[in-house]
C-alpha cells in the first residue's frame, strides 16, 4: 500500500474515552503522541467523534432500572446501555487537547441519531445505515486504511470490519489503540478481525 493512496483513521480520541471520562479506556490518552506523529505520512486524515444527543437510547439513563453495561434489545438487536457519554456540545465529547486537529481532511460525527447507536465509522449498529465515510474515501480513491483509536473491541473492530467488507486493506496499529476488554470482547473481536483479514501490528 502506499501512503499516497492509504488514508489514517482515528477513532474517537475524546475526553469521555480517555482517563477521567465518562467511559474511560484505560490509558486512553497514551496513544495521542503515537497518533499525532503519524499524521503526516498518509494521504489522507480521518477523525470520528462520537456525537450522541442527550437523553441517547444507547444511555443507560434512558432506560429505567438498567444498569450501565447491560444489555438491553433494540429493534436492530442487542445493544449495551452506556454510561452517559460524548453529549453533544459537552466537555467530555470533544476531542482529547493534545490531538492535532489541523491535519485532518474530515471530522465524521456519528450517534447523532437519537435511537441508534454507532460503533461503526461506516454504519451505524442496524449494519446498514452508512455514515458517508465510504463514498468519501471512494471519491478520493483511496483503497487501503490504517486504524488507530477508541477503543479496540468495540469502535476500531467494528469500523475495521466493515472496511474490510467494503474491500478495502485494512491495517490495525494494535499499539495505537486502547481496549475496554469487557467480558472478554477484546479477544473475541481480536479473532474476528483475523478472520476477515485485517492486518494487526503493533508498530
Amino acid at each position: 500500500m502506499t501512503a499516497a493512496k492509504t488514508a489514517l483513521i482515528v477513532i474517537d480520541v475524546q475526553n469521555d474515552f480517555c482517563p477521567g471520562g465518562a467511559l474511560a479506556v484505560a490509558g486512553g490518552d497514551q496513544i495521542v503522541p503515537g497518533i499525532n506523529a503519524l499524521m503526516d505520512d498518509f494521504g489522507a486524515v480521518i477523525l470520528t467523534q462520537d456525537w450522541h444527543p442527550a437523553g441517547h437510547s444507547s444511555f443507560a439513563s434512558s432506560h429505567a432500572g438498567a444498569d450501565p453495561f447491560s444489555l438491553t434489545d433494540m429493534p436492530y438487536g442487542p445493544q449495551v446501555l452506556w454510561p452517559d457519554h460524548c453529549v453533544q456540545g459537552s466537555a467530555g465529547a470533544a476531542f482529547h487537547a493534545d490531538l492535532r486537529l489541523d491535519p485532518a481532511d474530515l471530522i465524521l460525527r456519528k450517534g447523532y441519531r437519537p435511537a441508534i447507536d454507532s460503533y461503526s465509522a461506516f454504519f451505524e449498529n442496524d449494519r446498514k445505515t452508512p455514515t458517508g465515510l465510504h463514498g468519501y474515501l471512494q471519491d478520493r480513491g483511496f483503497n487501503s486504511l490504517v486504524l488507530t483509536g477508541l477503543a479496540t473491541d468495540f469502535c476500531v473492530a467494528y469500523s475495521a470490519l466493515d472496511a474490510a467488507a467494503l474491500g478495502y486493506a485494512v491495517t490495525l496499529r494494535l499499539d495505537l489503540c486502547r481496549a475496554i476488554d469487557m467480558d472478554g470482547s477484546l479477544a473475541a473481536m481480536t479473532a474476528q478481525m483475523t478472520a476477515k483479514g485485517v492486518t494487526l501490528i503493533s508498530s
